[in-house]
């Protein structure tokens, strides 16, 4: 598998759990009015989906660039 396809994939992945996790704590923990976030499944899906693509970004390896202290 070439590493941009990796690197896609592993992005995709990512923001897919992060969306199970968002669709979880709206089923656990949601409310039904008030709430910007977690009164609508879809925002709070969104919401995690976006949180796990920026776990992803941060996550990731610089390529083969080594410290030369």
């Amino acid at each position: 598998m070439k590493p941009r396809s990796k690197r896609i994939l592993r992005l995709l992945l990512f923001a897919l759990a992060g969306a199970l996790a968002g669709y979880a704590y709206y089923f656990f923990f949601g409310c039904t009015r008030g709430c910007a976030i977690t009164g609508s499944p879809w925002r709070s899906m969104l919401y995690m989906a976006v949180l796990g693509l920026f776990i992803a970004f941060a996550s990731e390896k610089e390529g083969d660039s080594q410290c030369n202290t």
